[in-house]
């Protein structure tokens, strides 16, 4: 315990201190940051590039910043949701109107905005289930959206609306007339209650910072995975016990996401796939790890035809947050955003991950191996960890 109190300390003088030290910063971090109120959300935004050092200018950070992304919404999200409230036959000329064929006009960029966001919400709705934090509601909802006086579609009631009305098309396509009692369709009925009127989820705000970073990056847009990359940091930020890193969890999660997605964008745009710093590159990379550090493994995996792309596209694409519970891939990602070669120390953990299981992939068959790799067994982080460090030599 006193070993604890003493590391806490020490982090405590690091953040208070006039310029932070970076080097020092991360050998801490690496070490796994204490759970303790405000000190991983203000290593995360550090690591993640959204502080500076000089901690002086924090203050107009954090101002700045949030004052952007209210900005955002209200570009992205509030004042759309206004403008296709109540839009009467009288208000739509040619150039406004559904059927307009131009690929510019604002109806067409609608409809594209939906597919896109259609995909984020059923993501993001079975976001974390075993935890169940995502579905409850949220301190500190967007009041613009959430006051039923300002008339504002959210993304939420968005989605619910195009479902349903897709619903009775294909109805009446059928020759049935439009239901009277209207459902979600059943793909999209993950058994949660919907919150009472004035409140959100915290799903709900993942999608709306999804969404709003989809539009602001028109030539990745969103891709499945993401919300799985977005879950832990948000997660951080809106369950610490620092009342005011609650309050602005979502405009700090969307600038610390933006930059971590700045740095392994190239893992989920698919023509890059080939490429030197692609995702193909990053899995031949872990196969010849593994064949320097532990050949007769390495062996087993090529006579059993067990290529990466079965289980390491995904380690990979999504910094291993799918393999463990969320505490666990927390403190793997104090370690992981602590380390200046962040993509290569990934490798590594990866290659430890198959090392460690040595005994049962040089006896097991195919099925046997593939089945421990894509459902990796309970574990100690920080002995993962370890063993990353090891292998580090084999970069």
């Amino acid at each position: 315990m006193a070993a604890y109190q003493a590391r806490v300390s020490e982090f405590k003088e690091l953040l208070s201190g006039p310029k932070i030290d970076f080097k020092k910063l991360h050998q801490m971090c690496a070490n796994g940051i204490p759970d303790r109120p405000g000190l991983r959300c203000d290593c995360w935004r550090l690591l993640l590039n959204y502080l500076p050092p000089v901690t002086e200018e924090w203050p107009k950070v954090y101002t700045s910043q949030r004052a952007l992304y209210k900005e955002f919404l209200q570009e992205m999200i509030i004042q759309p949701g206004r403008q296709h409230e109540g839009i009467s036959r009288a208000d739509v000329t040619f150039e406004d109107h559904p059927l307009n064929p131009n690929p510019n006009s604002q109806w067409s960029q609608f409809f594209k905005d939906n597919d896109i966001l259609l995909q984020i919400d059923k993501d993001t709705r079975r976001l974390q289930p075993d935890i169940g934090f995502f579905q409850q509601a949220t301190e500190f909802p967007c009041e613009e959206l959430v006051d039923a006086s300002t008339n504002i579609e959210t993304l939420r009631k968005r989605v619910e609306h195009t479902l349903l009305n897709s619903e009775d098309v294909a109805r009446n396509k059928l020759g049935i007339s439009a239901t009277t009692q209207k459902k979600k369709p059943q793909s999209y009925d993950f058994g949660h209650e919907v919150l009472p009127e004035g409140q959100e989820a915290h799903w709900e705000v993942v999608e709306r910072i999804l969404f709003t970073y989809a539009k602001l990056n028109p030539g990745q847009n969103y891709v499945q995975g993401m919300n799985e990359i977005i879950g832990p940091v948000y997660y951080v930020f809106a369950s610490d016990s620092k009342v005011e890193n609650r309050e602005h969890a979502e405009a700090d999660t969307f600038f610390c996401f933006t930059n971590l997605m700045s740095q392994i964008r190239d893992n989920f745009i698919k023509s890059l796939d080939h490429s030197p710093d692609g995702i193909n590159a990053k899995m031949q990379h872990l196969m010849s790890m593994l064949g320097q550090c532990d050949p007769p493994v390495s062996r087993v995996f090529e006579s059993q035809g067990l290529k990466p792309e079965f289980f390491g596209f995904r380690w990979l694409t999504l910094l291993l947050s799918q393999e463990f519970p969320l505490p666990d891939v927390i403190r793997l990602w104090d370690s992981l955003f602590a380390d200046e070669r962040r993509p290569e120390f990934l490798i590594c953990v990866c290659c430890a991950m198959i090392v460690l299981q040595r005994d049962v992939i040089l006896n097991g068959d195919f099925a046997c191996i593939i089945k421990l790799l894509q459902n990796y067994p309970s574990t100690d982080i920080n002995v993962l960890l370890q063993k990353a460090e090891e292998l580090r030599k084999y970069l």
